[in-house]
């Protein structure tokens, strides 16, 4: 069967561009909200005495963080299958894995990857299209997805408790429909970001600690319950052991992990261990 050139692109246009800019603006209100008028409010002295500036200093940083490790994820390829990459003819079931054919690429795909309908082209161990930052998240980009979404829950979170402190802890005039409609509006938006950032947060620990990605969780399952209905036990095969699965995203150096472009630790994406 002859092999096309691999495709590339997809994920652009108004329509994909939308929800990307929803982000950044509600991450920019939520700044603003959150420095400049719920911690104005609250403390006395507003970010200008000492408690305000400590408050506001954390808080700038956690933004700035969810900030460029959104921009990173958003912009990075998120794992493109090499040109010339092809089946290993004398072992093809190599590390316990199989390669197969993509008929919409016309080309083989490793183990793991699969194809993207947006971007138009297979993905390395692809987790999911994200339409918040039009981009898929895969191989080469899952580590930094992932720090964007601990700081976004971490920075909801803090935003949340600056704002319940400024309601119950300073006086209002409620009277006026502008500062009542802006709390209510505000207050809506920081919870909703809580609950959503905090779930998928959990989710995405939940699978680096068992190596998974969305797309094999659901093929977990099923193996799983077919295991568990013959009597035997069922564990990933890629899950080989806590500490790897976690230094296989995030890298073997701690200090490391929460650096976004720390990325050296990554090799092709198109062989993974398996577990005994």
């Amino acid at each position: 069967m002859g092999r096309k050139r691999r495709k590339g692109g997809g994920g652009n246009g108004v329509l994909q561009s939308l929800p990307v800019l929803a982000v950044v603006a509600a991450m920019g209100f939520d700044f603003y909200a959150t420095v400049f008028v719920f911690l104005d409010h609250w403390i006395a002295g507003g970010v200008q005495s000492d408690r305000g500036l400590f408050h506001a200093g954390v808080f700038t940083w956690i933004t700035f963080m969810c900030f460029f490790s959104f921009f990173v994820a958003a912009v990075s390829d998120p794992g493109s299958v090499p040109a010339n990459y092809g089946p290993d003819a004398e072992d093809p079931q190599k590390e316990g894995t199989k390669s197969r054919s993509c008929e919409k690429c016309d080309a083989y795909k490793p183990p793991r990857s699969h194809h993207c309908r947006v971007c138009k082209r297979c993905v390395l161990k692809m987790d999911h299209h994200c339409l918040w930052i039009n981009n898929c998240v895969g191989y080469s980009n899952y580590k930094t997805f992932l720090i964007f979404v601990l700081h976004a829950a971490i920075g909801s979170l803090y935003s949340t408790m600056i704002f319940f402190c400024d309601l119950f802890q300073t006086n209002h005039d409620f009277t006026m429909r502008s500062t009542a409609l802006f709390y209510v509006l505000s207050g809506c938006l920081l919870i909703f970001l809580s609950l959503t950032t905090s779930t998928l947060l959990g989710w995405h620990i939940y699978l680096l600690t068992k190596n998974m990605t969305t797309i094999e969780f659901r093929g977990f399952l099923r193996d799983k319950w077919l295991a568990e209905k013959s009597g035997e036990k069922y564990r990933h095969r890629f899950d080989i052991g806590l500490r790897n699965n976690i230094t296989q995203v995030l890298g073997p150096n701690i200090l490391k992990w929460l650096c976004p472009t720390s990325l050296g630790h990554l090799k092709d994406g198109t062989q993974f261990p398996v577990s005994s």
